[in-house]
């Protein structure tokens, strides 16, 4: 199947009435409450309300009910000037990330704006380095004028908590301290989705049911369950229609249900979603590249999205001109969703942590136990316990030694690396900074002075060839 490429001709990104007559089914936009100025609806879910997130929308019914859309991914680059110190400071940082000792590794970690980030041991050429918690992965740069100081990856779980506005600026307030911003935030890529619930087999129809400018067409299923179609992955902007719900029981992110469940998901009802996804290339097209301009333009973006890039259609036999074929019933409802209204609730909390579920945490427990208890031919629960424990504080005295170190300080250096991973411990005070920096300052002038002494015997050696020379060898 052939298809146009990505660079068509720039179109506009104003909202239009766009009709079709051969469309199968063109539902009227969705309305809703304004949002709050958290982001929420200011509607409760009681009969005679607006129409919001909370309350049944007109255009949902037995077919099709949407459930919740917005920004699901956003990566923004700023031109800036990191400070010094912050360099200097980062680069020891990450020194102490690439340490050999787990307890110098466990230091790898930068608190600011009342955060706490890991310092990775790697980063790029470009930007050698990152910070990460729950909230943001930070990839920052040296000073430079050819690069921007810093690239910033939103994590998906903190945009369902907070308006991607809401989350840029709590991200300048931590830029601000990492040096001088010098513009406005650049968008690099924006994800924009839509959840929703719909009776319609999404297996239903062939690749040539997808009118495109992509260049690939892709069904996609796991243990031979039909999951989801992707059209256009790797150019510049792409789309995945995929079955959600099974992908957050598989990664274990289930803090979407309550969000669809509030918004009238019934507990049996599998959740679809379509997702698109525009590179900085496409969006630099249009002539939007700061992040405002992009905020104000998400209708234009996801109509020139599902109406010009990307159609599902129902192919006509009879009609060789693709482009007439009528629209499918499913695409007019996803096509026609409003992005000027509320796109339903937010996460009422977040905590910028990343942290593993306690089921996962508690199965790698259980099994260690099991496996101990097996290979001891204990039944006994109790006994079995205290046994484990007992060989356990042996297992930790054991290695600990190799380093001189307690038991305990052995299990606190693995906590301490574990804290740093999930960002919830500082593991050094300013106090343990400030002694930090004094003894690289001394092992630095330790090195200089033999530096300088190598320099000098060097020296040394090579005038005492030159006079040898210079007698004629004797």
């Amino acid at each position: 199947m052939s298809h146009q490429s990505d660079s068509s001709s720039k179109p506009s990104l104003s909202r239009s009435n766009i009709t079709d007559s051969n469309a199968a089914v063109r539902p009227p936009a969705r309305t809703c409450a304004p949002r709050a100025a958290d982001g929420r609806t200011h509607s409760e879910d009681a009969k005679g309300t607006s129409p919001s997130n909370t309350v049944p929308y007109n255009s949902n019914n037995d077919y099709f009910k949407l459930l919740r859309f917005g920004v699901d991914s956003l990566y923004l680059s700023y031109q800036g000037d990191i400070f010094p110190e912050v360099q200097e400071r980062l680069t020891k940082l990450k020194q102490l990330a690439q340490h050999p000792e787990a307890y110098q590794q466990a230091l790898a970690q930068y608190a600011i704006a009342g955060r706490i980030f890991e310092v990775k041991d790697k980063g790029s050429s470009v930007f050698p380095f990152v910070i990460e918690d729950g909230a943001f992965r930070i990839s920052v740069s040296r000073a430079s004028k050819f690069t921007p100081m810093a690239y910033v990856k939103m994590s998906s779980r903190y945009l369902s908590s907070i308006t991607p506005k809401g989350a840029e600026e709590q991200l300048r307030s931590i830029l601000n301290e990492l040096g001088t911003l010098t513009a406005s935030a650049h968008v690099s890529r924006i994800d924009l989705c839509a959840d929703f619930v719909s009776n319609e087999n999404m297996e239903s129809w062939d690749r040539e049911a997808w009118v495109t400018r992509g260049k690939k067409i892709d069904a996609h299923a796991v243990d031979e369950k039909f999951t989801g179609w992707s059209i256009g992955l790797g150019g510049n902007i792409s789309c995945r229609l995929y079955n959600k719900l099974l992908e957050i029981l598989a990664s274990g992110r289930v803090d979407l249900i309550p969000l669809w469940e509030a918004t009238g998901r019934k507990p049996e009802e599998p959740v679809w979603r379509v997702e698109f996804q525009f590179m900085r290339e496409i969006l630099a097209q249009h002539g939007i590249v700061d992040l405002d301009s992009v905020l104000a333009n998400l209708n234009g973006l996801w109509s020139y999205a599902t109406t010009e890039w990307l159609r599902l259609t129902i192919p006509n036999p009879d009609d060789q001109t693709r482009s007439r074929w009528p629209l499918h019933p499913l695409w007019g409802y996803l096509s026609s969703i409003d992005w000027e209204t509320n796109g339903g609730p937010l996460a009422r909390s977040f905590e910028a942590t990343r942290l593993p579920e306690d089921e996962r945490i508690f199965a790698l427990g259980a099994s260690s136990i099991a496996s101990y208890m097996a290979k001891h031919a204990i039944t006994d629960y109790g006994d079995g316990l205290d046994r484990y424990q007992y060989d356990l504080y042996g297992y930790l005295q054991d290695k600990g030694q190799f380093q001189d170190l307690s038991a305990e300080n052995f299990l606190l250096g693995k906590i301490r690396l574990r804290a740093k991973e999930f960002n919830t411990i500082l593991n050094y005070s300013e106090e343990d900074w400030k002694r930090l920096e004094r003894e690289w300052k001394h092992l630095e002038k330790e090195r200089n002075r033999l530096e300088d002494d190598r320099a000098r015997l060097e020296m040394d050696k090579a005038a005492a060839t030159y006079r040898k020379a210079s007698k004629g060898g004797k």
